[in-house]
């Protein structure tokens, strides 16, 4: 898994009232935010997040690139919904702040969500995207809300931006799924490693063994993210153990082979010693 850098720009302008997704359009960015933090810093324990604001009067950034989720939490909640969508400034403060990470090895990436019109012209979007591309900027686009305004527009940035398949337009309609289920089973973190089927898929035969089916995600958000998280950490439980138990085997295996030979120097030795005597 690759050591990144993540600025994650969420949309606050005043489409993010909009009930369409639970519970509000922002509310279900919040949830996803989350989620995407969680899995970036479990990836890898070096990778650090940071969180920006772009509707309003303009970008602001509610946290510097870190570890702790605290930080993005309080950031996110202090937000007010207002104003209009800044895509191409949100995009620049995002990448200024991805400039300025500590660990220069990182590599950069913006994750945004666009959940009201993109006010810019493609010929703009354009070119900030091949401008983002020579910096070396990856940028993971979640489009919803206003996909029948917004898609076409993302599409060609999307496409532009996109280096050997290191950016990816997730499009998501509203629906019985929540946004960080559909953003979860993406190429946006399913290339991390983090593959939601199976142990944590919601309809996953791990998910569902574990009590899953029992649970509604839309009736109980929090608590179907509790669960899917503590499969993932089981899984990774198991898999150390698996390899530690392969490893013991293996040295097992070794020592036998060596006590296996220690008879046959001996006899050899003996041998020595009765040709000796004669």
């Amino acid at each position: 898994m690759g050591l990144e850098a993540t600025m994650i720009a969420i949309d606050n302008s005043e489409y993010m009232r909009n009930g369409d997704f639970l519970t509000n359009r922002y509310e279900a960015q919040l949830s996803a935010t989350e989620f995407i933090f969680q899995n970036k810093v479990n990836s890898n324990p070096e990778n650090t997040v940071g969180l920006l604001a772009y509707g309003g009067n303009g970008p602001q950034v509610l946290s510097t690139l870190t570890t702790d989720f605290g930080k993005i939490l309080s950031g996110a909640h202090e937000t007010k919904i207002f104003g209009e969508n800044h895509f191409s400034n949100g995009i620049q403060v995002a990448a200024l702040a991805l400039k300025h990470r500590q660990n220069k090895v990182q590599n950069q990436r913006i994750i945004i969500f666009v959940g009201s019109p993109i006010n810019e012209l493609e010929k703009e979007l354009e070119k900030l995207a091949k401008k983002m591309k020579k910096n070396n900027v990856a940028i993971d686009i979640i489009n919803f809300g206003e996909e029948a305004v917004n898609t076409s527009k993302l599409e060609k940035f999307s496409s532009v931006i996109n280096n050997h398949d290191n950016s990816h337009l997730v499009t998501v309609s509203a629906g019985p799924r929540l946004l960080y289920e559909v953003i979860a089973s993406s190429p946006i973190l399913v290339e991390d490693g983090f593959d939601m089927g199976g142990a944590g898929d919601f309809g996953g035969d791990g998910f569902n063994a574990a009590g899953g089916d029992l649970i509604d995600p839309n009736m109980d958000p929090d608590l179907a993210l509790a669960l899917r998280l503590s499969l993932e950490e089981e899984k990774s439980r198991q898999e150390r153990e698996a390899a530690e138990k392969a490893k013991q085997e293996s040295q097992s295996d070794l020592t036998k082979i060596d006590e296996s030979k220690e008879p046959e120097n001996e006899d050899k030795d003996g041998d020595t010693d009765m040709k000796d005597a004669k």
